[in-house]
């Protein structure tokens, strides 16, 4: 992205964000990358590295492990392994063997699985591979602690073999040595120490001749003598003998392992290169965390539709100070493409469009920005900038001056890619004089379909906004009563300055205040107050707006509950129907199997009998008299036994028998030949003539 000025970054303070990204960076490799961090013009890259981000987020949200804990830095090390003839240490090979493990378990962490749920964190090792060889070749010359084995060759198995021999000999000879001469009483309070890697006997000075050997030096107080005993000088050269060729060998063996190894130098830079991409990503989604940054929608075209937008260190000042932060919601289109936000001093202008620009630079980094994940960003080739007093005392330039020279650049330069932001347009000059030229340049650079905001004072630009395509009004809302910013961000409609409403409120004298308002042309005056009043008449309506979106999200809680409560009464009334319909199905399954029982009775009798008259009546009382049937279920017996039926007429509120089922109800309307009877929790509607009046029986 091309930035006007090289010092736009600064103003914006994507400086400031590029330090806190580095501070969660653990490599050298991330925290240089940090610390240049590039704005990208192409979706392709930036939708790659916002994925990415977004992939580690998750898993840090979710406290899921990834293995990229290597954090040294070591390319001098893979460098001088490239070198022919170069030799590493034991160390140096263990943090190569360290770097390969690491990379191992990242390819190991992405299985199938991984792979396509990660399938953007994967991208870093897409042209990559894992080679088993580094850690085989270090593992067969070296242990866990860099040393090289006893058995990485027979020349250096057979010299450890000698010089262990040799030791274990010198020692007891030396140990002898020792009893003899501390028997004599000539050694000192400390009996043996080292002088040039050989073994010697600490004996008092003045029996040093008496003591045969090779002096090899005395204390500082020249009381004590160091004396390498004959009888271990042919040992000691051994030893030290065995000890070179130790060395010797030992630095062939790692030559010939660096030799071996430098093949996979590039590789190994490659390696070192994924360890530090994954730092670097996890860095930035630690950032995001702590911004709570998102992943939102990105087109490639210049738009801009910000829902629930913060500025990111505004955010972090304020949740370290427990204070509220105003967020931003804005679209900027290509029917609205110019914003003019006006309002009074320390309302928040510059802050909103600080907010605006500092996020899309965010974005274009690849960098998870504080927006809800519904907002819509676009990509933008160009970010030009005027913010504050730019005074140029070298070139002798006065501060109009100088603002006019940035318009120049802007008008000359900008275009459907561009994304400008102009702080105070036309300040600087006279009123008049300085409102006309302003309204020019935004003219010209809605003309060129550029995007940008612009905040201002001047009436003039207010009112051109309202009536100029493409160019849309906003305002900072204030608080006239408690003359306190509210730092929120209104579109559609412009804003006063409360001119005469701070004077007033920090106390100036009225005559004062009259006269100015004298001064000022009457149309103005009147402007500038329908601006006051109707912003602060739109503040009361928000207020009633949103307690009146309170109060139906409350009434539709109601209804919820409500429909529950209905819901739970109907499935009850159903369950008791339901009951009652399986005692009367049970009793019909009762009745039928009496009636199978009888009518296989008869059949029998018939066969057997000559009295067939008899048979008949006996089938007739089965099949067509059903009443002896009714008074023996036991639903008629268990009517009878509680109510008595009487002659008395039918009317609402007495209890009625049903003649068919004999189920007791309570008569609770009559409409017509038909009345509705309670029968538990179910209305039925019944014809009168199937009821019989009943009352309870009284029991003595």
């Amino acid at each position: 992205m091309k930035l006007y000025p090289e010092t736009a970054d600064v103003q914006l303070e994507f400086d400031k964000v590029k330090a806190l990204l580095t501070e969660h960076c653990k490599t050298e490799y991330a925290k240089t990358k940090a610390g240049s961090l590039r704005i990208h013009t192409r979706i392709d890259y930036i939708e790659l590295e916002l994925q990415q981000s977004h992939e580690f987020k998750l898993l840090e949200e979710q406290s899921q492990y990834f293995p990229n804990d290597y954090t040294i830095n070591i390319s001098r090390d893979i460098k001088l392994l490239g070198i022919p003839g170069a030799t590493l240490g034991g160390e140096q090979f263990i943090q190569i063997r360290k770097l390969a493990d690491s990379i191992e378990k990242i390819f190991r962490w992405f299985d199938n699985e991984r792979r396509l749920a990660y399938h953007a964190l994967s991208q870093v090792i897409k042209d990559t591979y894992y080679e088993k060889v580094i850690i085989e070749l270090i593992d067969e010359v070296l242990d866990e602690t860099g040393n090289v084995k006893d058995n990485a060759s027979p020349d250096l198995e057979r010299i450890r073999m000698s010089l262990y021999r040799k030791r274990n000999e010198l020692r007891r000879t030396f140990e002898k040595v020792i009893a003899r001469l501390a028997k004599s009483g000539y050694t000192a309070d400390i009996d043996e120490s080292f002088s040039n890697g050989r073994r010697v006997v600490a004996v008092f000075s003045e029996h040093k001749r008496q003591v045969k050997g090779i002096l090899h030096g005395e204390s500082d107080s020249r009381k004590t003598a160091f004396i390498e005993p004959e009888e271990t000088i042919e040992l000691n050269n051994e030893v030290w003998s065995l000890e070179n060729d130790e060395r010797k060998e030992v630095q062939r063996i790692l030559k010939n392992l660096t030799a071996r190894l430098s093949v996979y130098s590039s590789l190994l830079n490659t390696y070192l290169e994924v360890v530090g991409e994954y730092d670097f990503i996890r860095a930035k989604a630690r950032l995001g965390m702590d911004m709570r940054g998102n992943y939102p929608n990105v087109t490639d075209r210049a738009h801009i539709e910000l829902k629930d937008a913060y500025h990111p260190l505004l955010y972090l000042y304020n949740q370290r100070s427990k204070k509220k932060t105003i967020p931003v919601n804005l679209t900027l289109d290509e029917k609205s493409r110019i914003l003019v936000i006006s309002g009074p001093n320390a309302g928040g202008k510059t802050v909103t469009m600080k907010t605006i620009g500092l996020n899309q630079m965010m974005l274009q980094s690849g960098l998870l920005v504080p927006v809800q994940p519904t907002s819509v960003m676009g990509v933008f080739k160009q970010l030009f900038i005027h913010i504050g007093d730019t005074q140029n005392l070298e070139f002798e330039l006065s501060t109009y001056s100088s603002h006019l020279m940035h318009m120049k650049f802007f008008i000359e330069r900008a275009n459907g890619k561009t994304l400008f932001f102009i702080d105070e347009l036309g300040s600087g000059s006279d009123p008049n004089l300085g409102g006309a030229f302003a309204e020019v340049i935004m003219e010209e650079l809605s003309r060129r379909h550029s995007f940008g905001i612009v905040t201002t004072h001047y009436l003039n630009l207010k009112v051109m906004a309202n009536h100029t395509i493409g160019i849309i009004n906003g305002a900072m809302a204030f608080d006239e009563v408690n003359l306190q910013p509210l730092y929120k961000l209104t579109v559609g409609k412009p804003g006063s300055s409360y001119t005469f409403s701070i004077a007033e409120r920090i106390g100036l004298p009225p005559n004062l205040i009259k006269r100015a308002r004298a001064l000022v042309e009457e149309d103005h005056f009147r402007l500038d107050k329908l601006l006051n009043r109707t912003e602060q008449d739109l503040q009361k309506l928000d207020v009633e707006k949103k307690e009146l979106q309170k109060a139906l999200k409350e009434n539709e809680r109601l209804k919820k509950e409500m429909e529950t409560v209905i819901d739970k009464e109907k499935h009850r009334q159903q369950v008791e129907l339901l009951k009652h319909q399986n005692v009367i199905s049970e009793e019909r399954i009762n009745y039928l199997k009496d009636t199978e029982r009888k009518l296989k009775q008869i059949v029998l009798d018939w066969r057997k009998t000559d009295d067939k008259a008899q048979v008949i009546k006996h089938l007739q009382n089965v099949l067509f008299k059903q009443k002896d049937h009714v008074a023996t279920n036991k639903l008629a017996k268990k009517a009878d036994s509680k109510y008595n039926e009487t002659n008395a007429a039918i009317t609402v509120g007495v209890k009625v028998k049903m003649k068919k089922n004999h189920q007791i109800g309570e008569v609770k309307e009559i409409r017509g030949k038909r009345a509705v009877v309670q029968i538990g929790l179910l209305p039925m509607s019944v014809e009168l003539s199937d009821l019989i009046v009943v009352e309870e029986k009284v029991i003595a």
